[in-house]
């Protein structure tokens, strides 16, 4: 049956639509083209946001953490991110995101559970950034749910979708400067009344598609622990760099 589907369905790149050798479970699905314009990153990375960091070439297994993280007030411990948000993952998140693309959600959450799994802790509750109820009926899904679920599943850890919960509806965050982003999502998300019981002391890992000035998972960060939870942490599908 599996080999009458490739036949009927061949494997192609999930950024461009052109064909691709099978690799298997774990298989990135990108041409050649496709991946030379992603950049997964590994290797040195900043500990709390994810950013990629220029590697000394020793090897060591030091925690690093990037100026932004030294000199801004970071609610969340610890951060990652699957790709830099350029090229190839720019156009898979627009995709995702505002091009009916749900499709892609399995694959990208596979890269992201990779990038996230040194941040698992035992008890440890997934739970994705909300849309609002108005931009939701908009975009018919969030992007962020179908991505952190299989996420949870990855890690088997658990999922709750509606854990946190938008309090105001947000003009969008594009084009807006550091401190007009950080303003708009002032208070503009919250812990769902009836999660709060059972969220006390536990670890939570926050899912989302983008990271830029990091004003949303901010936010989110500051009502879990308000809340009560214990750590937060973050993993994104792309983190904005500078100079990109």
């Amino acid at each position: 049956m599996k080999v009458a589907l490739h036949l009927l369905y061949p494997p192609q790149c999930l950024s461009c639509g052109t064909g691709v050798a099978d690799g298997g479970a774990g298989a990135v699905h990108l041409c050649a083209s496709c991946w030379t314009e992603a950049q997964f990153i590994t290797g040195a990375l900043c500990d709390c946001c994810g950013v990629p960091l220029p590697d000394d070439g020793t090897g060591d297994e030091q925690v690093l953490v990037c100026d932004d993280c030294l000199t801004s007030v970071r609610p969340w411990s610890r951060g990652r991110a699957a790709m830099v948000y350029d090229g190839t993952a720019r156009k898979l998140v627009l995709a995702l995101k505002h091009g009916d693309r749900l499709d892609l959600a399995p694959a990208m959450a596979g890269w992201l559970a990779r990038a996230a799994r040194p941040l698992v802790m035992p008890d440890q509750i997934v739970a994705p950034i909300p849309l609002h109820l108005r931009r939701l009926i908009k975009r018919k899904y969030n992007q962020s749910a179908h991505v952190s679920a299989r996420v949870a599943r990855d890690l088997g850890l658990e999922h709750q979708p509606d854990l946190l919960f938008r309090t105001r509806h947000t003009p969008a965050q594009d084009h807006r400067g550091v401190s007009d982003r950080f303003a708009n999502m002032t208070q503009a998300l919250d812990v769902h009344p009836r999660r709060i019981a059972g969220l006390q002391g536990r670890p939570v890992l926050l899912i989302d598609d983008v990271m830029a000035s990091g004003a949303t998972v901010t936010t989110a960060a500051m009502a879990l622990l308000q809340a009560g939870s214990g750590p937060v942490s973050v993993a994104v599908l792309a983190r904005a760099v500078k100079d990109h």
